[in-house]
């Protein structure tokens, strides 16, 4: 199995949150897909915890050591299609990069962001839920 994952479960995983086991679990086993764009979103997203000091530097070091164990396959997407989803969707262009990610490989999407999973749904896109 293929999965499109993005970077609120890849998030999810590396800081222990409460959908952790269900993603471990829906995953194991599978080959993951992801935009190259996660490595900065993940960083961002730490930057994110540190200003809301929901980490430390320690701690985001430690999560950045198990994310370079996750075997990740990245994949190059099509930029020009990733900005004028955002325009037509109005949504971020990380969320833009995910969505055209799983357009791309035709693979579903694991998330834990509601609003994305909607979005994708209404693209048709198949997705997985936790």
């Amino acid at each position: 199995m293929v999965i499109v994952i993005d970077t609120s479960a890849v998030i999810a995983v590396l800081t222990n949150e409460p959908d952790r086991s269900r993603i471990l679990a829906a995953t194991q086993g599978a080959k993951l897909l992801a935009p190259r764009s996660l490595h900065w979103e993940i960083g961002n997203a730490f930057s994110a915890m540190f200003k809301q000091r929901r980490i430390t530097r320690e701690q985001a070091q430690e999560a950045l050591r198990l994310y370079q164990r996750i075997p990740l396959q990245f994949i190059d997407v099509a930029l020009p299609r990733a900005v004028d989803l955002a325009a037509q969707l109005k949504i971020y262009a990380y969320d833009a990069y995910i969505l055209v990610c799983a357009q791309q490989s035709g693979e579903p999407l694991l998330s834990i962001d509601a609003g994305l999973l909607r979005v994708a749904q209404e693209l048709g896109l198949s997705v997985i839920e936790i």
